[in-house]
């Protein structure tokens, strides 16, 4: 039922600024209510649009169009510097996604320039929903950004670029969060499958930006996955990068060749304010004049 009003909807006109919070199950409500809720889902999750609306691509996991590997992949960039150029469909975005590599750029050794002759570069076209391929896969490497995305959807999908996987796949998650099958859409349960992959030894991120939030996928409005500890109050957040998530830039991309992860973990249990860092505004349009990272 959720499905065919997400594609019903699509024939609606985009509404801005909807509450962004989980559905709630009424079945008694008039039909209007039920194309309310949908709407709410949709701003809410956007990361999941292109899976449920898929017009032919293979996505994993709402946002993710697969190559091979998990939590982090081997195929990186073969740069720091990575070029990039937006489709004139979504030029009008141009602010959000220049904000949005500002954020991954200004912590790491990562940057991005417009492309000029390069072979290999990423191109953000129109879409659904939110997504990307997983790491470097040469070529004109679609980002696809739909109009319910914001600046953290686009970094989110930055990082699958750059080769990260979702923090809720990690290996150890059963110690931090439990998952309610009997909440998730049907079909859509092995998007909480866990699976193998490099962590670079640093804790579990329940406010990574690559974390799902609690109403992911959700059928009924109740909670897919949450987290063991009641202090977690952020989790599935897109308004900034976790220092772990820059962190985890820094490590796969050599930024820090010389620190090792206890290093980090032990600067992170000194440092607890810098547990996350913002690196630009949040809202649909954002002033940022940089990409360059340092």
């Amino acid at each position: 039922m959720l499905l065919l009003l997400l594609t019903a909807t699509l024939l609606l006109p985009h509404i801005n600024h909807v509450y962004s919070g989980p559905l709630r199950e009424e079945k008694k409500a008039p039909k209007e209510n039920f194309f309310t809720k949908t709407l709410k889902y949709m701003e809410s999750n956007p990361e999941t649009l292109d899976e449920l609306m898929s017009d032919g691509r293979v996505i994993a996991e709402g946002d993710m169009i697969m190559q091979s590997d998990r939590n982090a992949v081997k195929s990186i960039w073969p740069t720091h510097v990575i070029p990039y150029a937006i489709s004139q469909e979504i030029e009008e975005r141009t602010a959000d996604i220049v904000a949005a590599m500002a954020m991954v750029s200004v912590h790491t050794c990562i940057s991005f320039t417009p492309r000029t002759t390069e072979e290999d570069y990423l191109y953000f076209v129109n879409s659904k929903g939110c997504s990307s391929y997983i790491g470097w896969i040469s070529g004109e490497q679609r980002v696809f950004v739909g109009p319910q995305c914001i600046v953290g959807n686009v970094v989110h999908e930055i990082l699958h670029a750059l080769g990260f996987h979702h923090e809720h796949t990690r290996s150890d998650r059963t110690n931090y969060v439990t998952i309610y099958p009997e909440n998730i859409m049907e079909g859509h349960l092995k998007n909480f499958k866990i699976s193998k992959g490099e962590t670079f030894g640093l804790p579990y991120d329940h406010s990574s930006i690559l974390h799902y939030g609690s109403g992911f996928f959700s059928e009924n409005g109740l909670p897919t996955i949450e987290s063991k500890s009641k202090d977690v109050t952020d989790m599935g957040q897109r308004e900034m990068m976790t220092e772990k998530d820059i962190h985890k830039v820094r490590h796969l991309y050599s930024c820090d060749a010389e620190k090792k992860p206890e290093e980090i973990n032990d600067h992170l249990e000194k440092n607890p304010k810098e547990s996350h860092v913002t690196a630009s505004p949040q809202k649909h349009a954002p002033n940022c004049n940089t990409t360059s990272g340092h």
